[in-house]
């Protein structure tokens, strides 16, 4: 199955205009976005490899683009992102030494060579790719044997408060689409790569009031661009229903916010040899039950 949702579909250009437009104010508010990437990349603490090229692939602004040319100092870093926007934003965050290359460009057509690249890093940037498979196959080809590609992304539950206050005003498209992390594990096999892990994370996010998170998510360029939004304006009277929804009820005076974090991990080449003693975090995708439909 192919993981392209019609109703739901992103165009790049489309993408590329909302993140462009977010660029400048970025960094202020893209605080959740931080902290995962943080989390991400503790990840490679565990993981025993001298990269000599790496592709961060939808690397915004450029933090984990710094952050990796600081761990590996001797690595060739590629900071790639589909807005040229949030890529000049990333200028401040290069050092005199440790520098980074940039290039704008879609993941789902790397201008990269195949067998080039050692990690491929990429967080939070999935979410926004109309084709999944196809990403995985592109990221499959330019990683060298045994070249390791490590992900994060966001599940199902992710704004599961404000997509439940929002089917009860209408039937449009008011919140992204976040696929199942079994399906992208699928996608990962079908791209031909070994060892593929996955495990998620929840995370409650808590925010002053509706408002707010709105104008994060706008200011974070997690802007409703969904093929099957709501063209045009929506009317006061919806905004005022969804904000009566109990799902977006304050409590003890802030307004809690789920974030289902999804972490990838797989390796380009056969399968690894099995260790001793494997992280209590990683499960292997066959184990994985699939959900339902949620609300």
């Amino acid at each position: 199955m192919n993981l392209r949702f019609d109703e739901y579909f992103l165009d790049p250009r489309v993408v590329r205009r909302s993140f462009d437009k977010a660029s400048r104010g970025y960094d202020t508010a893209a605080v959740v976005a931080r902290e995962i990437d943080a989390r991400l990349l503790e990840r490679l603490d565990v993981v025993r490899m001298q990269p000599a090229r790496i592709l961060d692939l939808g690397a915004g602004t450029g933090q984990a683009s710094r952050a990796l040319k600081q761990r590996y100092r001797a690595a060739q870093v590629i900071a790639l992102d589909l807005s040229p926007a949030m890529l000049r934003a990333s200028r401040r965050r290069q050092g005199l030494r440790r520098r980074f290359q940039r290039a704008a460009a879609d993941a789902h057509r790397l201008p990269i060579r195949t067998g080039s690249i050692d990690l491929v890093f990429s967080n939070l940037m999935l979410q926004w790719c109309h084709d999944p498979d196809t990403v995985f196959q592109e990221v499959r080809r330019v990683l060298k044997p045994q070249g390791l590609f490590i992900f994060t992304t966001l599940g199902p539950d992710t704004l599961m408060e404000l997509r439940r206050a929002w089917r009860t005003v209408d039937d449009h498209i008011h919140v992204h689409r976040f696929i199942d992390m079994h399906d992208l594990g699928d996608a990962l096999m079908r791209a031909r790569f070994a060892d593929p892990v996955m495990d998620m994370e929840r995370l409650s996010v808590t925010y002053p009031d509706l408002d707010t998170l709105l104008r994060d998510l706008q200011a974070c360029g997690a802007r409703n661009i969904a093929q099957g939004r709501l063209r045009g304006l929506t009317g006061r009277a919806r905004f005022q229903a969804v904000r009566a929804h109990e799902a977006l009820a304050l409590r003890e005076g802030v307004l809690p916010v789920s974030v289902e974090l999804v972490y990838g991990q797989a390796w380009a080449g056969e399968p690894r040899p099995k260790r001793q003693a494997e992280p209590e975090f990683r499960i292997p995708i066959q184990a994985i039950g699939r959900r339902g439909r949620h609300d």
